[in-house]
């Protein structure tokens, strides 16, 4: 198995980092460049930037912070929200982000999936999915930052994103997201199970077991932390330590 990827997630309103339950009641943290810069001291191995009310503006507004985070920040860094064309993607990689995620527009208009891929590869376009428990085994798409019903079933659509040219899935469970409640590890599963492509669990972290939970039992490639590292109740290399004790292969971090 190859090694997974411990990701510091980044929720941005405005010029803060924020962090919510649910993907609601948000609060504000602090500057979010501050945060990403103590993360990637850490050891972090990627960033992921979204921006929570992109999709009320029909754009993202995330090009000053990524901008500034990658003069001094030599990691992988994936921007979402509001990325409704391959114009926006271009301008937020010129940004300095590596990857872009997309969720809602790709939902509107699936053709944007493969335009990406075909302009900047497949590696660059990461399918973000909003999921939401809707019986047992079953999971809705939602977008808008999981204000949104869309009707799609998670799985389903997951196997067409990745058909259509998604390299990666961020799968956050908007039931478990600042719960603290663990990953939804059946969620997990039932998506690692159906594709190829390395997939991202996101939301409830809320102890180093649940890590191990996510990649043992789920399948997880990579996990994205936020709660857990902005209450500094764990840190990334307490994570990175954890891993290493349940057998699970990570980066070898030098401190820089």
């Amino acid at each position: 198995m190859s090694n997974i990827r411990l990701i510091a997630r980044l929720d941005i309103k405005g010029c803060n980092l924020i962090k919510g339950i649910h993907l609601e009641g948000l609060r504000i943290i602090g500057n979010p460049n501050e945060y990403a810069m103590r993360y990637y001291q850490q050891g972090a191995d990627e960033l992921i930037y979204m921006d929570c009310v992109a999709s009320l503006y029909g754009r993202n507004h995330l090009g000053d912070i990524i901008r500034s985070a990658a003069k001094d920040i030599f990691i992988p860094l994936t921007v979402g929200g509001g990325i409704r064309s391959v114009e926006d993607a271009t301008q937020i990689l010129r940004s300095g982000a590596d990857k872009v995620a997309v969720n809602t527009a790709a939902v509107a208009r699936p053709e944007l999936i493969s335009e990406i891929s075909y302009r900047f590869g497949r590696q660059c376009m990461v399918l973000s999915v909003e999921a939401k428990e809707i019986g047992s085994g079953c999971w809705e798409v939602y977008t808008d930052n999981g204000r949104e019903r869309t009707g799609l079933n998670v799985i389903d659509w997951v196997k067409t994103g990745v058909s259509m040219g998604a390299g990666e899935v961020l799968l956050t469970s908007v039931d478990r997201e600042g719960t603290r409640k663990g990953f939804d590890v059946a969620l997990i599963k039932a998506v690692t199970s159906e594709v190829s492509v390395p997939v991202i669990a996101s939301g409830g972290m809320g102890k180093q077991q649940d890590m191990v939970d996510a990649v043992t039992f789920g399948g997880a490639d990579a996990v994205a932390m936020a709660d857990i590292l902005h209450y500094n109740r764990a840190g990334i290399g307490d994570i990175r330590a954890a891993a290493k004790a349940a057998g699970i292969g990570v980066r070898l971090y030098e401190s820089v």
